[in-house]
């Protein structure tokens, strides 16, 4: 797939998702929050850059605790609802671009934390966007990626199929060695890896989402199969009837050298 029919692709769907998934309580969690923050070593005199932002969670929350934070996102409805974000938080700290994670439109060692969350699945070259993080990343400062994983080629597989029919956009899960592996090739040192489980409702994720006419079936029902078997690797199961599952979520923080 080239990258141009990509990022269409993610265009579309999060154009669609824009206001759904900045409501979607999951994406929200406080723990979870705290713990990239954490992570990152967030202080008063960060100046951070949040990459593929979407509708400005973090960017937002990275706000109340740096002197300064910029997001850019591919998707100009998500921008917009990150700008309301920040004005129902009435955070005067932020400021918002438009632009592709592949060629950061910034100068060199311009950010000392430069982060991005639930974005790398949805790469064509995941390799290319942690380089230019990198390159925006003052000598010192940090880097961070937060994302889905996956433990072993057969459970990515599975789990990528299923993916693909809730959000097309979606390309590949990592693996842990694969994720490493990028943060070394990107020359990152010190490298410390974190982890937190995503608890989500699969109905209310597909209502947030937006699948192929039809897709939202066949999901339900690959999910249904899937209790008490796990080859998603994402421990679905029932409760009260309804079909919960849990996204296993790395932190992987690397700081820049010098």
């Amino acid at each position: 797939m080239k990258a141009e029919r990509q990022n269409e692709l993610i265009v579309e769907q999060f154009s669609a998702q824009a206001e759904p998934f900045a409501k979607f309580k999951a994406h929200s969690q406080e723990d979870a929050m705290r713990l990239v923050r954490e992570a990152v070593g967030l202080g008063p005199d960060d100046e951070a850059l949040d990459v593929a932002c979407g509708p400005g969670l973090v960017a937002c929350d990275f706000a109340e605790h740096a002197a300064r934070v910029t997001g850019i996102d591919l998707t100009p409805g998500m921008i917009e609802q990150a700008r309301k974000l920040q004005a129902d938080k009435g955070l005067a700290n932020l400021d918002w671009r438009i632009g592709d994670v592949s060629n950061l439109p910034f100068d060199d060692s311009t950010f000392s934390v430069v982060s991005t969350r639930y974005s790398f699945h949805h790469l064509l070259d995941p390799a290319r966007a942690l380089a230019e993080m990198t390159r925006v990343c003052r000598p010192g400062g940090r880097v961070a990626v937060v994302d889905v994983y996956s433990r072993d080629p057969e459970q990515g597989a599975a789990y990528d199929h299923v993916e693909k029919l809730r959000d097309p956009s979606h390309v590949r899960a990592l693996g842990l060695d694969e994720l490493a592996e990028l943060f070394n090739r990107a020359g990152l040192e010190k490298v410390t890896t974190n982890f937190y489980g995503l608890d989500v409702k699969l109905d209310e994720l597909l209502a947030a989402s937006s699948p192929d006419e039809g897709a939202d079936d066949e999901v339900r029902r690959i999910f249904r199969e899937d209790v008490g078997v796990d080859r998603l690797g994402v421990t679905a199961r029932l409760v009260d009837g309804a079909i919960h599952f849990t996204f296993p979520i790395a932190v992987l923080v690397g700081r820049r050298p010098g």
